[in-house]
């Protein structure tokens, strides 16, 4: 009976401590906030837990750590060794004079819009893929019960259940109204030393391409003014362990856009549905004033359809020339910059990285850009929108 009551004791005791270990770390983790920002006040309370919600906001979010990270990239891109600008080119060109040579004989220097060409091929695109309706899924054009197909894998198709509906956008994405101008940025490497950050940011509505840096010196180059922008999900994968660990670097990097729209090819791929869905998460958990909605596949699908009428034959369309299209449909006037498919300068031949901001590859076969280059500079030569390659002169 007494070894009975001892080991009965000795329970309640050992269950007493390990009750005090579990209350003081768990005290101690969530009390976190409270104790950092309210140094005077001991213990968690619900004030203190708002306050520590609150301090999630943007301003927060910019922190050192990310333009820590933004330098060391363009410390990289400057430290390069000199004899780089005689590298090999990185679009495989192993000789592109005599190629850039013909295209620039056709590249009209003067450019001046015209009317006729503009309307003409904005109406046919619109009649097609009618992007200003349908580019994103909305709760409008895409109801419970609707089926979406995977617009990269044919064979693949979803039917939109609550779950999904939820996400998608309320009312129409755009006003009903056209923009006057419009410029897209892609990432080229010809951006480099451009000068084109004025004229870019001066326009009414800019479009950028797959979450690329704008500060901590890109800005003289490419501008910071962002109004959407897109992120191929295979960004979160590489840089940020698919959103599964990496959230706050994810939310701290989404700064630089302030209040765009982040536009997500959720359905193209079934393994893009997941990791955005958790993009779209951290935007709201950590209360990130962006946008996040996602393009529709169906509109996708409509506009590969549009350009291989065109002659544009190629496994998948960049996300360039889909912005560009888009931007065709939304704006009287469309400015491209970035575009441009060769390692090589147009104008002095020297080396270019792929990206401005890195000389990162991309899949063979996947994209045929310099197809997609010779018909936005047919378009360019048409006067239907206007392709700038070079620097950019104070008169622009």
């Amino acid at each position: 009976m007494k070894r009975q009551l001892s080991l009965h004791l000795k329970l309640l005791i050992l269950g007493s401590l390990i009750t005090i270990f579990l209350w003081y770390t768990f005290n101690n983790n969530w009390g976190y906030c409270s104790v950092k920002l309210q140094p005077q006040v001991p213990q968690l309370n619900t004030d203190s837990s708002k306050e520590c919600r609150e301090k999630k906001h943007i301003l927060d979010l910019c922190s050192a750590s990310w333009r820590k990270e933004n330098q060391k990239l363009r410390n990289e891109r400057q430290q390069k060794p000199k004899n780089e600008d005689n590298a090999p080119s990185s679009d495989s060109c192993e000789d592109c004079r005599e190629k850039i040579n013909e295209l620039l004989e056709s590249y009209t220097q003067v450019w001046k819009k015209n009317e006729d060409n503009n309307f003409e091929f904005r109406t046919r695109l619109s009649l097609k893929c009618n992007g200003f309706d349908n580019v994103v899924l909305t709760q409008t054009n895409t109801p419970v019960g609707s089926t979406l197909p995977y617009d990269g894998e044919r064979t693949r198709f979803l039917e939109v259940k609550e779950e999904h509906f939820k996400h998608f956008f309320q009312g129409h994405p755009f006003s009903n109204k056209t923009r006057k101008t419009c410029a897209v940025v892609g990432n080229g490497g010809i951006l480099t030393n451009s000068s084109c950050g004025k004229t870019i940011d001066s326009a009414q509505f800019i479009i950028r391409c797959n979450l690329p840096p704008l500060s901590n010196g890109y800005e003289k180059d490419v501008g910071m003014k962002t109004d959407v922008v897109t992120a191929n999900p295979s960004i979160f994968t590489q840089k940020y362990g698919s959103l599964l660990e990496h959230r706050r670097m994810f939310a701290e990097s989404l700064c630089q856009y302030g209040k765009a729209m982040l536009l997500l090819p959720a359905f193209s791929y079934r393994i893009n549905t997941a990791s955005s869905l958790r993009a779209s998460y951290t935007i709201h958990d950590f209360r990130i004033p962006m946008q996040p909605v996602f393009i529709n596949p169906k509109y996708l699908q409509s506009l590969a359809l549009f350009w291989d009428s065109l002659g544009l034959k190629e496994r998948r369309l960049t996300t360039g020339i889909m912005m560009t299209s888009l931007a065709l449909e939304l704006c009287d006037n469309v400015d491209l910059y970035g575009f441009w498919p060769f390692g090589v300068h147009p104008h002095s031949l020297q080396y270019l990285t792929h990206h401005y901001y890195d000389d990162g590859k991309v899949k063979k076969g996947f994209h045929s850009m310099s197809d997609e280059f010779k018909l936005l500079l047919h378009l360019h030569n048409q006067g239907v929108l206007k392709l700038h390659l070079g620097e950019c002169g104070p008169d622009e």
